[in-house]
């Protein structure tokens, strides 16, 4: 099967272009993990907050989009699994469950499978179904994380908004931007292969 014809094959996501076995689905699963935990030390403070800007959110997508629903939930779990165990992972070097931010990271879980399965419905082959999936992503990591960082240092929930996601939407649209390029054009550039 050739690559322009998977690329357009209706379900298909951008990692079903590579050849099907389970040590494809293995890899992954665990470069999505590690692409997540890579992009997490990428960790700005912001004052006033004690959540970071970090890439994670902007890999979290990705993975979910790029793998499809079930490939980003198990590369989002594995990720959150490994951290709770201890790898310093998380933003800025931390692991465990406790930390302030830890909601964000439920919220990728549940955001990557949701973008996951928009794109295998084609939502990541269009500039506007793609800001529309990123946009949905980050209100599902938004919409876990704004609350549990309230539940966790004590905030209420409008202190919990301002710390925890006002401050954000500029990056986060930046993220959007970006996605929105990257992967309608690469089915693009895949499609002429």
């Amino acid at each position: 099967m050739s690559t322009a014809s998977v690329s357009f094959r209706p379900g298909a996501v951008l990692a079903d272009l590579l050849p099907a076995s389970r040590v494809r689905d293995i890899a992954l699963v665990a470069g999505g993990a590690a692409l997540t935990g890579l992009a997490a030390q990428i960790a700005v403070p912001v004052p006033g907050s004690p959540v970071p800007v970090t890439g994670q959110t902007f890999a979290a997508l990705l993975v979910g989009t790029a793998f499809g629903a079930r490939r980003g939930f198990l590369s989002l779990a594995l990720y959150a699994l490994v951290g709770m165990a201890g790898v310093p992972w998380f933003a800025g070097g931390t692991s465990g469950a406790g930390g302030a931010s830890f909601g964000y990271v439920l919220g990728m879980l549940l955001a990557a499978t949701v973008v996951g399965a928009l794109a295998r419905r084609g939502a990541d082959r269009s500039v506007l179904q793609t800001a529309g999936a990123m946009v949905l992503g980050s209100a599902l990591i938004y919409a876990v994380g704004v609350p549990y960082l309230a539940l966790s240092t004590g905030m209420s929930f409008g202190a919990a908004v301002a710390a925890g996601l006002t401050p954000f939407l500029i990056g986060d649209a930046l993220k959007a931007a970006l996605a929105m390029g990257l992967l309608p054009a690469t089915w693009k550039l895949l499609g002429r292969a």
